[in-house]
């Protein structure tokens, strides 16, 4: 019995060692509890981007954003830099647009107005008649 204590006396120390180096190395893990809405949102605003995106890739979109000197393809980085909420206003806006071909120019003149109000805000340097504050 003496023996098991002498032996058993180290292991023990190593053991109590181990597990507060563990607790130190390990950061402690959250758990939190994801709302339907939440996931909806999100899903439904990538679907709001994928649509957007697509009716950009369309030639006569891709037309009218030259003929309003908006490159096309800064227009597909700012429309992937949206956030959710803009994402599903300016589809919200998408839908509610006449169909046919005037829904091509609403669509290019509310991409142009956002577009716009971002440059005016600073946060894009897309169009060169506005004038950023320094």
């Amino acid at each position: 019995m003496e023996k098991l204590r002498r032996i058993a006396k180290p292991i023990s120390h190593f053991v109590i060692l181990a597990f507060l180096w563990l607790g130190v190395q390990l950061p402690a893990a959250h758990a939190g509890i994801v709302g339907t809405e939440t996931l909806v949102s999100s899903e439904q605003a990538q679907q709001d981007r994928a649509h957007i995106l697509k009716l950009l890739e369309r030639k006569d979109v891709q037309e009218q954003l030259v003929a309003y000197g908006v490159d096309a393809e800064q227009a597909k980085a700012r429309v992937n830099s949206l956030t959710d909420t803009e994402m599903r206003s300016l589809a919200g806006q998408l839908d509610q647009l006449p169909a046919g071909g005037d829904s091509v120019v609403g669509i290019l003149f509310a991409i142009f107005i956002i577009l716009l109000i971002t440059d005016i805000l600073g946060l894009t340097n897309i169009f060169p008649f506005v004038k950023h504050r320094r």
